[in-house]
């Protein structure tokens, strides 16, 4: 019986060491990777208790947002993630400039890719270019019309090892965003595609869920606690708040949002951005979101229990310049300390 019991907690932890999930590395900080609210740009904080933090290159662009974001010339919405061998990173921002374009609508999304987090090297997908820009020709179409596309927002990325390619490659990057069409649909719907291990080619979109109203801004964390994929997005509509929604896998199906239990802090008061994280050593979660009804806005983290319910205790970011919609992720020594010498190095050079 001993032996039975054995073998079904080791085939249970094997099972879930398996399970999707962007790969976790680092007991030394955080990194806040966000886009920056004084401009359309990707920005660095660092911070060793996930609370407190500090500006790299004084809240400035790590990278011109022009090189990277080829449609619109900005970069919003910040996602990094390690890349699925741990041996680099893999980042995914909203491209789009509102200071340019003066609407609130975009086209495409920016995939980027690092060895060091410092450099950078990027594909664009303008969505209005068609099926064709995809990889796989022969998956149906979402859209009659992709060339009407009117907005492709927040794109996030989660590795899932067991996709599998019609080549028979295992392993892929879903990437999902909500996606808008004012031709053909009637409010934003989220949808997902793939990537390759390259992190250069993209999968048609499909379909995630649709609850009958809009959703953006969705964050995806799987919980050992329960076994189950937690999802953390904002309603456009109907009471204020950053709700939560579970499934037993990435592609679902995803339960109704949870309605008396969410994070509800800010009153009639919008929020959306979320992004959740835990702090090393903790099984609880934190929860940062942006409040942006107030004049100053407010980022915010507040916590969560460790099946991502029961929010408690907001407080304001400290130590960032322009803190907006991003993500965060878990540094090593030597990765954070490369960062601080990279911002010091390079501040003094551009302002010679």
């Amino acid at each position: 019986m001993k032996k039975i019991t054995l073998l079904a907690a080791l085939f249970t932890s094997l099972f879930v060491s398996t399970q999707a999930q962007n790969l976790q590395k680092g007991k030394y900080g955080y990194l806040y990777c966000h886009m920056s609210d004084r401009g359309e740009y990707t920005a660095y904080a660092l911070s060793r208790d996930g609370y407190h933090y500090e500006d790299i290159l004084g809240g400035d662009a790590i990278f011109d947002p022009e090189e990277h974001a080829r449609i619109e010339g900005g970069t919003r919405d910040a996602f990094v993630a390690r890349s699925f061998d741990g041996k680099g990173y893999v980042m995914v921002t909203t491209d789009m400039c509102v200071r340019k374009s003066h609407v609130w609508d975009n086209y495409g999304i920016d995939l980027l890719r690092s060895r060091d987090l410092i450099h950078w090297e990027s594909v664009t997908f303008d969505f209005r270019q068609g099926p064709e820009i995809f990889c796989n020709p022969e998956a149906p179409d979402v859209y009659d019309d992709f060339s009407t596309i009117d907005r492709v927002w927040a794109p996030q990325i989660f590795w899932n090892p067991h996709y599998l390619w019609p080549d028979g490659e295992v392993g892929g990057y879903m990437i999902y965003y909500s996606m808008l069409n004012r031709e053909e649909e009637k409010y934003d719907h989220m949808y997902y595609s793939y990537a390759d291990k390259s992190f250069t080619r993209l999968t048609k979109p499909q379909l995630l869920f649709d609850w009958g109203y809009a959703t953006i801004d969705a964050d995806i964390n799987y919980l050992e606690s329960d076994s189950l994929f937690h999802m953390l997005i904002k309603k456009e509509g109907g009471k204020p708040g950053i709700y939560t929604a579970t499934a037993p896998t990435l592609q679902g199906p995803w339960s109704a949002p949870i309605e008396d239990d969410y994070v509800s802090f800010e009153g009639r008061k919008k929020c959306e951005g979320s992004s959740a994280f835990q702090l090393m050593g903790d099984d609880t979660w934190r929860v940062a979101y942006i409040e942006y009804s107030s004049k100053p806005k407010h980022y915010r983290i507040c916590k969560a229990d460790k099946y991502l319910r029961n929010f408690s205790d907001p407080v304001d970011i400290e130590g960032v310049t322009g803190p907006q919609h991003g993500s965060f992720m878990r540094l090593t020594k030597k990765e954070y300390k490369r960062l601080q010498r990279w911002s010091k190095k390079e501040s003094e050079r551009r302002a010679q």
